[in-house]
C-alpha cells in the first residue's frame, strides 16, 4: 500500500503480515522480537476498529502506520537499555544502583562466555564447588574464617534466619524494624523465615538491659540491623554491637548483623561521615554479618554472609541455599572486585568510588567546558548542587556537586518527559521547579553524548 494511501474502510485495512512488512514498522521495531511486534500491530489495528465504530470515518496509511510505531516505541523504552543519571545519586536504586565499569565486563567476559569451570576442579577432574575464589577473597578482605554469597541481602538474611532461629524467637530492637524499598520489611523476612519476633525497647530507646530481661523468653539469637537509610536524632540511645556480642557470649547465642548496604573502606574521604564497616563488626564478634554487593561494595546484586565458619557452613547446607545461589557472572565478578580491595586499587579500579572522588572543581570546569561546547546562552546555567550516595546508605548526608539548571518557560516536567524520551535517556531531577542535569553521577564518557542529547533537546526549550 502506497504511503499517502486512504483507508475508507474497515475492509481496506492492510492485514497484519503486510503491515509488519512495512519499513517504518520493521525498522521502529528493530530492537524487539517480530512475534512481539506483530502482537502490538494487531493490537493497535483492533483499537482503530473499535475507536472509529461502525461508521468508520477515512484514516490515511501513514497516520496508521504513525500509531502502530507509537505503540512499538511504547513497548521498546521497557526494554532494559543504558541511561545518563543525572540525578546525582550515585547509588540508584532505580536506575540498577552501583555503576558498573566497562573493563570489568572486559575482564570477565572469557570467564562466562562459553563453557568454565564454575563446578570442576581441574587439579582433580572431579566435580568442584562453585565460588570458592569468590568466598575466600570475601573472607580475607572482611578478616574473618568464611563466606557465603546468595542472590541479594534480603536472601541472606532469610536464609541465616531460616538456619538458626526457624521456629523460635529472635530478639530485635524496635528501632530496628525498617523498611527499605519496595516494600521490603525486617519484621516480614523474620515471620517468613519462620523465626518469631521478639521485640525489645522503644523506637528511640534500646538499652543492653532490654536485651537481656528478653532472655527469660529462651530466644534463639540476637539480631542487630543498622538503621542505614534513615537517622533518628534527639533523645535516642543504641546498644552497640560488641556489648550485644557480650551478652551473646554469656547466654550462648549468636548476635547476627545486618548491614545493609555493607562497606569495606572509610567513608569519611568521600562523604566525612564514617559508615560501619564489614570489618569493624568482624572484629566487634559478629557472628554472622550479610550485607549487599550492589551499594557500596560498588558490585553485582548479590547478598554476601561473613563469620564464623561452623556457622556459614551450616547456612550454606540449608536444603534453601540452593534455591538462592548465584551464577557464574555474579562470582566472576566478585573476584575482580574484592580482589580490588585486597590489593588496596578498589578507588581507581571500582567506578563507584571514582565518581565519589571527583571533586566539586573538578565537575564545575567539567560542567563549564560543556556548556561552552553547546552554546545554551541563558538557557542552561551551573549553580552549585547536592548529591548523594544513594542506594538506602547514609542519609542525608550531601555530595558536593555542580548541576546544569534550565531556564525555560517549558514546565520541568516537560523537559524532564523529553529527556526521558532522548536516545541515551537523561533522567535528571526537579529542584525548586528547575529541571537540573546534576554532574556527580556523570562519568567523562558520558559528557559526550550528554552534549549531543541535549543540543537535541534546546530547540524545544
Amino acid at each position: 500500500m502506497m504511503k499517502n494511501s486512504i483507508i475508507k474502510s474497515k475492509r481496506d485495512i492492510p492485514s497484519i503480515e503486510i503491515l509488519a512488512g512495512d519499513e517504518g514498522i520493521i525498522s521502529a521495531g528493530e530492537h524487539l522480537a517480530r512475534p512481539l511486534v506483530v502482537e502490538i500491530i494487531r493490537r493497535a489495528v483492533d483499537k482503530i476498529k473499535k475507536e472509529l465504530g461502525d461508521k468508520f470515518d477515512k484514516i490515511e496509511y501513514r497516520r496508521l502506520v504513525h500509531i502502530i510505531i507509537g505503540e512499538i516505541d511504547r513497548i521498546t523504552v521497557k526494554k532494559i537499555g543504558s541511561v545518563i543519571n543525572g540525578t546525582g545519586i550515585l547509588v540508584h536504586t532505580n536506575l540498577g544502583r552501583a555503576p558498573l565499569p566497562e573493563e570489568l565486563f572486559d575482564r570477565i567476559k572469557g570467564h562466562v562466555t562459553g563453557y568454565g569451570n564454575l563446578e570442576f576442579e581441574l587439579l582433580s577432574g572431579k566435580r568442584g564447588k562453585r565460588g570458592e575464589l569468590a568466598e575466600k577473597y570475601l573472607a580475607m578482605v572482611s578478616g574473618t574464617e568464611a563466606g557465603a554469597i546468595v542472590n541479594n541481602n534480603a536472601a541472606a538474611l532469610f536464609l541465616i534466619l531460616n538456619t538458626l532461629a526457624n521456629r523460635r524467637k529472635v530478639i530485635i530492637s524496635r528501632g530496628e524494624l525498617i523498611q527499605i524499598g519496595g516494600g521490603f520489611r525486617i519484621p516480614d523476612i523474620i515471620k517468613k523465615s519462620g523465626a518469631r519476633l521478639l521485640e525489645v525497647g522503644t523506637t528511640n530507646i534500646t538499652t543492653l538491659e532490654d536485651y537481656r530481661n528478653a532472655f527469660s523468653e529462651n530466644p534463639a539469637l540476637i539480631l542487630k540491623v543498622h538503621r542505614s537509610n534513615f537517622s533518628i536524632a534527639g533523645f535516642t540511645e543504641e546498644t552497640q554491637l560488641k556489648a550485644l556480642v557480650n551478652l551473646g557470649v554469656e547466654h550462648h547465642i549468636p548476635v547476627i548483623n545486618d548491614l545493609g548496604s555493607g562497606v569495606f573502606i572509610d567513608t569519611t574521604q568521600f562523604v566525612g561521615r564514617r559508615e560501619p564497616t564489614v570489618q569493624e563488626s568482624v572484629r566487634d564478634g559478629a557472628d554472622l554479618t550479610c550485607f549487599s554487593g550492589d551499594k557500596l561494595l560498588g558490585g553485582m546484586q548479590a547478598g554476601l554472609i561473613v563469620g564464623d565458619k561452623e556457622m556459614v557452613q551450616r547456612v550454606k547446607r540449608n536444603p534453601v541455599y540452593r534455591a538462592l545461589r548465584v551464577d557464574k557472572i555474579v562470582f566472576s565478578t566478585l573476584e575482580e572486585l574484592l580482589g580490588h580491595y585486597l590489593d588496596n586499587t578498589w578507588k581507581e579500579n571500582i567506578k563507584l568510588w571514582r565518581l565519589a572522588a571527583v571533586s566539586e572543581t573538578e565537575l564545575y570546569q567539567r560542567g563549564s567546558d560543556l556548556l561552552k561546547e553547546i552554546k545554551a546562552g541563558d538557557k542552561i546555567v551551573l549553580e552549585a548542587s547536592q548529591g548523594r550516595m544513594g542506594g538506602g546508605s547514609l542519609p542525608e548526608i550531601p555530595l558536593p556537586s555542580v548541576g546544569l539548571v534550565f531556564r525555560s518557560k517549558v514546565a520541568p516536567q516537560k523537559i524532564a518527559s523529553l529527556f526521558r524520551g532522548t536516545r541515551p535517556p537523561v533522567i535528571g531531577r526537579i529542584v525548586d521547579d528547575n529541571f537540573i542535569i546534576d554532574l556527580k553521577a556523570i562519568d567523562e564518557e558520558s559528557l559526550k553524548p550528554l552534549i549531543d542529547v541535549i543540543r537535541s533537546v534546546l530547540p524545544e526549550l
